[in-house]
């Protein structure tokens, strides 16, 4: 069955860097785009990032242009999220999330900015 399990979440300060990864299983991990979500508490969850199958197109909301990469590594089914310069307001569950019809999303990883 599909799975995708996220690492890296923790507690940094702002100013601070941070990578999460998001291991698949269970699917043919380079026919499908992938992507990171966040949710925070009392807001709707959003696109953080987007990559595209071979790794050539990525897309970022406007909120961490700049500051995060998405990646990915076809040969060892992994996702990768860097974050750099982290501020409170990135405090948040991060989920990674298959695209495509089914899609299907990780448990989540938590991130916590703060001093």
């Amino acid at each position: 069955q599909v799975q995708l399990v996220e690492s890296g979440g923790g507690l940094v300060q702002p100013g601070g860097s941070l990578t999460l990864s998001c291991s698949a299983s269970g699917f043919i991990f380079d026919e499908y785009v992938m992507s990171w979500y966040r949710q925070a508490p009392g807001k709707e969850r959003e696109l953080v990032a987007m990559i595209n199958r071979d790794g050539v197109i990525r897309k970022y909301g406007d909120s961490v242009k700049g500051r995060f990469t998405i990646s990915r590594d076809n040969a060892e089914n992994t996702v990768r999220l860097s974050m750099n310069s982290l501020k409170v307001e990135d405090t948040a569950v991060y989920y990674c999330r298959r695209m495509g019809s089914p899609t299907y999303w990780g448990q989540g990883t938590q991130v916590t900015v703060s001093s």
